[in-house]
């Protein structure tokens, strides 16, 4: 059974950092796809940013340049590093992780077979 517990968010200011993690378990890497989506009451669940192997890397046009996704593959770890953080990045963050045959594009979460309970992000001065 694949479990995906995410770590790391907090409160911030605006133009602070945080750094979330997502550390996978009961599976090993072949052909996958993982990524962060994050969602706001009211809101869809939207795509942040995704990694992969057939993927590369991948960033909604909204964190582009403020936001770095990568992985420590020894440690089955996904890593969202966020700088120049925004109120409007204030969510819940979920990792997610999809394997070959994939389930949709990148941004899709219905593409995503398993999903983390989330961590909550809030920006606010």
């Amino acid at each position: 059974e694949v479990q995906l517990v995410e770590s790391g968010g907090g409160s911030v200011r605006p133009g602070e950092s945080l750094r979330l993690s997502c550390t996978a378990s009961g599976y090993t890497y072949r052909r996958y796809q993982m990524a962060w989506f994050r969602q706001d009451p009211g809101n869809e669940r939207e795509a942040v940013a995704a990694i992969g192997s057939d993927l590369g890397t991948k960033y909604a046009e909204s964190v582009k340049g403020r936001f770095t996704v990568s992985q420590d593959k020894s440690k089955k770890t996904l890593i969202l590093q966020m700088d120049n953080l925004k109120p409007e990045d204030t969510a819940m963050y979920y990792c997610a992780r999809d394997d070959w045959p994939y389930g949709g594009f990148w941004y899709n979460p219905k593409a995503y077979k398993d999903w983390g309970q989330g961590t909550q992000v809030t920006v606010a001065p």
